[in-house]
């Protein structure tokens, strides 16, 4: 009989085991573990000074960890940081592009720090420009651009090197709405389109609802949990499934089927404890059928990432991190 091959399965983009790092008698990362898969977007939440940003900073070797290990796009991060580097790329906070030259010239710049040909890095700078709709503005001083397109602009001069791995840590930190969703739109064409894996950091947790594929919070230097957003939903009580009825003899039906549940007879409606879950909605519809009772309507709520946030962490305000 011949075996059939098995399928193998892609190694991670990233995956790290017991990063520790210290500052002085301070424990920034205390021993976390990552398993990130290539083509998808993984968000790291956490209050100030959780260590979101020297995560990034370790892992795209910019700091060295006191213990653990990691390989990134294949490479040991200790034992061969020159090939992790040339397979990643690198957004920082704030934009790292030169005001005195114009758009083109910032590219063209980081073509030759990349040690491209000339030919190649004008083509790459000119699809980049394109790409970011930056190609009416390419030969204007960067002094004269918002803060969207300088935004656009620094995660351009990322891509010249072609990584199959980009570190984005609070990218659109200071941008408006608007400028925020152009680049959110540019981030998931990056991954569906080329195949290339985001690492980001963000104290916008909406951003990280609406981009990451799995999202961890860290906080105390460790992971406190890791999921999708809905997963991650899911662990903080509160959500709940409303109902509502026409009349209120269907919502006294109701109420005494589905026990001590929330019942607003002005409404007409009745919240009734559930996770979301596929398997909690058919119960109470099931519920429904079996006792005759007509719903009008069914709206199921989540607790959304704010809450998740302030339930895992214990702290308030945002997850904006101003050190490290």
């Amino acid at each position: 009989m011949v075996a059939t091959p098995t399928a193998t399965l892609a190694p991670p983009a990233i995956s790290a085991r017991g990063l520790r790092k210290s500052y002085g008698d301070k424990t920034v990362l205390d021993g976390i573990d990552l398993d990130i898969p290539q083509g998808s977007v993984f968000a790291l939440l956490g209050p100030n000074g959780a260590g979101k940003t020297t995560t990034v900073e370790i892992l795209s070797t910019l700091v060295s960890a006191d213990g653990g290990t990691a390989r990134i796009a294949g490479h040991d991060l200790a034992r061969e940081p020159a090939g992790v580097r040339s397979a990643i790329g690198v957004t920082g906070q704030f934009a790292a592009v030169d005001g005195l030259l114009t758009a083109e010239e910032n590219l063209l710049l980081m073509a030759d720090l990349r040690h491209l040909p000339r030919r190649e890095g004008r083509r790459r700078a000119a699809a980049l420009l394109e790409r970011f709709e930056l190609t009416e503005v390419a030969g204007k001083p960067v002094t004269a651009f918002s803060g969207g397109m300088r935004r656009k602009l620094d995660l351009a001069m990322t891509l010249v090197g072609d990584p199959r791995i980009i570190f984005l840590d609070e990218p659109t930190t200071g941008l408006d709405p608007r400028s925020r969703r152009t680049l959110w739109g540019i981030i998931r064409g990056l991954v569906a389109d080329q195949g290339v894996t985001v690492f980001l950091t963000t104290q916008y947790l909406e951003e990280a609802d609406h981009l990451a594929d799995r999202i961890a919070v860290l906080d105390r230097g460790g992971i406190v949990a890791e999921g999708t957003a809905d997963e991650l939903k899911r662990l903080i009580p509160g959500g709940h499934i409303r109902l509502r009825f026409p009349d209120p003899d269907q919502l006294r039906a109701a109420v005494r089927h589905f026990g001590a549940v929330a019942a607003d007879p002005e409404e007409l409606t009745l919240r009734v404890p559930g996770d979301g879950s596929i398997p909690t909605l058919r119960a109470v519809l099931d519920v429904l059928d079996g006792a005759s009772i007509h719903a009008e309507s069914l709206t199921v709520h989540t607790p959304d990432l704010d809450d998740v946030f302030l339930t895992l962490t214990g702290r308030t305000g945002s997850p904006k991190e101003t050190s490290r």
